[in-house]
């Protein structure tokens, strides 16, 4: 009997030999674009058989592109996300990571939630300098800031550009409390920055830990930082009485459910004194680029995958209502709900951190001008 093939269309082989390391296997047109791309796979096909073919296309490079905002902190208001103030540095993410929640955001760019999104980079060099002219402002109430809201900003970019770092010396200035969101082990960079604000109560650190497995993250998350090198951080961190959250941001049904005991205690072993999870999240054209990439990794399993997630999305791939979108709804969410409140709970990372505004001093801005 002939085993039925996946309506779902496999990633074009020729364009997933030259994404060099990418997430995406595909770069399709934006939701608000007229015209559609394709890559030219004839010209691709004579790079591999002819490297030294001048006139044939070479695998994608990142590009960094400078964005000139006027203004760097965003406010959100969503009931089921818990930040109020963001700080977002870079627009798009080289981390690459295939389920990525904001790859659609590159669409209201003109560009593609796919390979764009990890190779066109925006950059936002004057956000110390903005954000050092928003708190010296009246208006102005102390609030706890989030970095980043939306992509990661410690992203490979970031150990050139400097421009979280910059973030943090006018946050430290102003004591102005920060917590941050990253999986990349070159926080660890600022902890010089970040242990005395830790020790004022200013600052925390949310540090992403979605797989254990070396070759799943590298396929999932390629250009961030090893399981390994993540659980190396949060002991850096830790040791240096910054307070670190795991967060398994995203837990994945049918691939990385399994591994969140192991998760929690690795971290626990590190130092984390809090945990937190949320749901796989495939909003707009992520669905599209998660079954590729799911069918071209795990084509044996790619089936289970999908119909657990439609389990725990009321039979869809995505539920965008508030409050469900997070932990899913339904039998199978409640399970994974369990597994992690009881891991949590014998790992003893139940720990609520909560930053302080007390210290913040609004003088700072006098010396933050001196440095633009």
């Amino acid at each position: 009997m002939t085993k039925p093939q996946s309506p779902h269309p496999p990633a074009d082989p020729v364009l997933a030999s030259l994404n060099g390391g990418r997430g995406a296997m595909e770069n399709p047109a934006g939701r608000f674009e007229p015209l559609t791309l394709e890559a030219d796979t004839d010209a691709a096909e004579a790079e591999l058989a002819d490297p030294d073919d001048m006139f044939a296309p070479t695998p994608i490079r990142t590009e960094v592109f400078y964005d000139r905002t006027k203004s760097i902190i965003s406010t959100n208001d969503s009931p089921d996300i818990g930040m109020d103030a963001t700080v977002n540095p870079y627009r798009g993410c080289e981390h690459g990571c295939i389920y990525c929640f904001a790859r659609p955001t590159h669409e209201y760019l003109g560009l593609s939630a796919g390979l764009d999104f990890e190779t066109k980079i925006f950059a936002k060099p004057d956000a110390p300098r903005l954000l050092a002219e928003k708190l010296s402002s009246k208006n102005w109430q102390p609030a706890v800031i989030f970095m980043s809201g939306v992509t990661d900003p410690y992203q490979p970019l970031e150990r050139k550009l400097k421009i979280t770092r910059g973030c943090i010396e006018v946050l430290a200035d102003f004591h102005n409390p920060v917590s941050f969101i990253t999986k990349n082990a070159l926080i660890a960079r600022d902890i010089d920055l970040l242990s005395p604000m830790a020790s004022l109560n200013l600052t925390s650190v949310n540090f992403s830990v979605t797989t254990l497995d070396r070759k799943l993250a590298r396929a999932m998350e390629p250009r961030a930082t090893t399981p390994l090198l993540r659980l190396k951080a949060i002991e850096q961190l830790a040791k240096a009485g910054i307070p670190v959250t795991v967060l398994i941001g995203p837990v994945l049904p049918g691939l990385t459910e399994h591994e969140i005991p192991a998760i929690l205690k690795s971290a626990a072993d590190a130092g984390a004194v809090s945990a937190g999870y949320t749901m796989l999240r495939l909003p707009y054209g992520v669905k599209d680029l998660f079954q590729t990439w799911l069918h071209e990794h795990f084509p044996d399993r790619a089936d289970k995958v999908l119909n657990r997630i439609r389990a725990i999305r009321d039979g869809k791939l995505n539920d965008a209502e508030f409050g469900a979108r997070m932990r899913g709804e339904g039998f199978y969410a409640e399970q994974i709900a369990q597994i992690f409140t009881l891991a949590r709970r014998r790992f003893n990372l139940t720990r609520r951190i909560t930053l302080s505004t007390a210290h913040f001093r609004r003088d700072a801005h006098s010396r933050q001008f001196s440095l633009f």
